[in-house]
């Protein structure tokens, strides 16, 4: 393994040893605080275009598995160390040889520790994985002229739709970066899937005669979705509606909210959430850099029913009059803690009482 140089634009300089691919990469500095389940996260789309720290000290152990990971989404991983023997008994293939074939550097025998801290304090910076070769100030040059990612929904919303049948519910997925983990929720509930792309508009989606929508988590900035946005506008109001991660904060700004953007975000499998509603606090999985603006819920019809016990962060929302709800954290872990995966069922729930209630009025309009 060849000596390679990490440059953050701020200046800031580390050396290490490369692996899995060879080149040259830059993208936002975010780090991750799980323990457990970095085959997760090298394949969750919402890591897409950042270069990603795992706070945990050594990565790779078990290998990668490739039934659950089969493609990567991150531009770039860093870490303390990493294991190249897979210790599994599974069919598992070396991180070093995965990262290869996915075309995408990883950087190890960093301190991300002091990493971590630096993040922590200055905020989401941009950084570069390089040759120890390459000159640092043309690098942080380049850097500082790297402008901000606008696509990267684009980039892995799937381009076409597809059905994954069922006997239950009629489920329209809005594709943002879905995690395969969302469509297993679905189908163990026997739900009818059909996954349509993040600019498929509501005259499209109606067409589908779907009984509920369910928004998916993804990367990037909300407001680079004006399309996804407009659809949640221009739906009927009496289909059921679930967004999450990414679709959080998009339904948030269908109905007049803000959102902004953190000094580092949230990522990992962690973070203790309330819910208000039960008034009882559970763990969850989360990555986003972006949340929504408390003081913007004001003069929308949104009302909070989620908060982040560690920064007060608003961590769920619910419409006051539609069947419209949204949660900031990923409810089906993986990795993580899965005790959020009751929201599915009050999802199905809501489909259901909603289903009867048009009927009730069907019939009330009739005679």
């Amino acid at each position: 393994m060849s000596k390679r140089r990490l440059v953050l634009e701020d200046g800031t300089v580390m050396d290490g040893i490369g692996f899995g691919y060879q080149g040259e990469v830059n993208g936002e500095m975010i780090f991750n605080t799980g323990m457990t389940g970095y085959e997760h996260v090298l394949s969750d789309p919402s890591y897409c275009g950042q270069l990603v720290v795992m706070t945990s000290p050594k990565i790779g152990t078990n290998g990668i598995n490739q039934n659950d990971c089969m493609s990567a989404y991150l531009n770039g991983l860093i870490v303390k160390d990493y294991g190249n023997s897979p210790n599994s008994s599974q069919n598992a293939k070396d991180l070093n040889s995965f990262l290869l074939d996915q075309q995408i550097p990883g950087l190890a025998n960093i301190d991300t520790r002091m990493l971590t801290k630096h993040i922590r304090q200055f905020g989401t910076l941009k950084g570069s994985i390089v040759d120890v070769d390459t000159p640092i100030d043309m690098t942080i040059k380049k850097l500082k002229n790297v402008k901000d990612s606008s696509d990267q929904v684009q980039r892995v919303s799937t381009q076409k739709p597809y059905v994954i049948p069922g006997k239950g519910s009629n489920i329209v997925v809005i594709d943002l970066g879905m995690k395969l983990s969302i469509l297993r929720e679905l189908t163990a509930r026997d739900c009818q899937v059909t996954v349509v792309p993040y600019n498929y508009s509501a005259d499209q989606i109606i067409r589908l005669k779907p009984d509920g929508i369910f928004i998916t988590s993804g990367p990037g900035n909300p407001k680079n979705l004006p399309e996804t946005i407009a659809t949640i506008q221009q739906l009927p109001r009496h289909i059921p509606v679930f967004g999450i991660g990414l679709g959080h904060q998009v339904m948030a700004l269908g109905f007049g909210a803000e959102t902004e953007k953190m000094l580092y975000g949230h990522h990992g499998n962690n973070y203790p959430v309330k819910d208000l509603l039960k008034q009882k606090s559970y763990m969850t999985s989360q990555n986003h850099l972006y949340s929504v603006s408390r003081n913007s819920l004001q003069n929308t019809d949104l009302e909070i029913t989620h908060i982040g016990l560690n920064d007060d962060a608003i961590e769920g929302l619910r419409h006051k009059s539609y069947s419209y709800f949204s949660v900031q954290f990923q409810p089906e872990g993986k990795p993580g803690p899965e005790d959020m995966h009751y929201l599915y069922d009050e999802f199905l729930t809501a489909i259901q009482h909603d289903q009867a209630k048009n009927k009730e009025d069907m019939y009330v309009e009739k005679y």
